[in-house]
């Protein structure tokens, strides 16, 4: 696995979006697809956590045919927590640039605990999102409750952002990572985009006349040079449940401090709550 990739094929990989989950992965991949210097796979590849042992050349075949000029950008969220992810990305290139997309933590775990119902998983059944989020009350300790907070369930784990940015820090420098804020590329996507534009080296395209918002979802919609409109699909912008006040409240003071942990480290901040 340690050996270069070659050079003739499909074009090499020159960034990655390496998370967060449910947090705009897939809006900023097609969003900056607008770009015609940006070529991207279709579905998530999943390389360097599902199907390493496939090997480099397998991850060659998936990547798209590019001209010169153009990148190539590859999506697969469920990287930024993978363990052993870092370093595999780092033997294959360690000049790669790191593309993360984060949210308000809450609004991240309610998305992710709504895409769960939708596919009704079994470990979810008819569970509500308050069920599963906070502690008992009663007096009762658990080793995974934190100010009430049930801070072991995955969908409030993934979060805590700081936790997993630390292992990629390990191996790469905090210039080779981009930070887009997931709320913002929902109000202003084109900001965002443009950042990234710049972040890979490219001139900026894309701009706020690209973009018509859904009437119905709010979510923004591609508007392409050709004139077409392109939205997401139905499993994006999915209806929420309403959160019950107090239990927002305790979420917001449990992620406050591993927020701050997290603003540090990445040198910016976010105005989440």
């Amino acid at each position: 696995m340690d050996r270069p990739l070659k050079t003739s094929g499909p074009s090499l990989l020159n960034a990655i979006i390496i998370g967060v989950k449910k947090c705009g992965t897939r809006a900023l991949l097609e969003f900056l697809k607008l770009n015609p210097k940006i070529k991207a796979p279709g579905p998530e590849v999943h390389f360097f956590d599902k199907n390493y042992d496939l090997g480099y050349d397998w991850y060659r075949q998936q990547m798209p045919f590019t001209s010169p000029g153009q990148i190539t950008l590859e999506k697969s969220p469920a990287y930024f927590v993978g363990k052993l992810v870092p370093e595999r990305v780092h033997k294959m290139n360690p000049r790669i640039k790191l593309i993360v997309v984060v949210r308000n933590p809450i609004t991240r775990a309610i998305s992710d605990f709504t895409q769960a119902v939708t596919r009704k998983r079994r470990h979810i059944g008819s569970t509500r999102f308050e069920d599963l989020a906070t502690c008992p009350t009663n007096g009762t300790r658990r080793a995974s409750c934190s100010k009430g907070v049930s801070h072991n369930w995955n969908a409030l784990k993934i979060g805590i952002y700081h936790r997993f940015l630390r292992k990629w820090l390990e191996y790469f420098p905090r210039k080779q990572f981009l930070f887009i804020d997931g709320e913002r590329l929902i109000t202003d996507p084109a900001t965002e985009i443009r950042k990234a534009e710049k972040f890979l080296g490219l001139t900026p395209t894309i701009k706020s006349t690209n973009f018509v918002k859904d009437p119905v979802k709010g979510f923004p919609c591609v508007k392409r040079f050709d004139a077409t409109i392109h939205c997401l699909g139905k499993s994006k912008g999915r209806t929420h449940p309403k959160v019950m006040p107090d239990v927002i409240h305790r979420l917001e003071e449990f992620y406050q401090p591993e927020n701050e942990r997290f603003f540090e480290l990445i040198g910016q901040r976010f105005k989440w709550f």
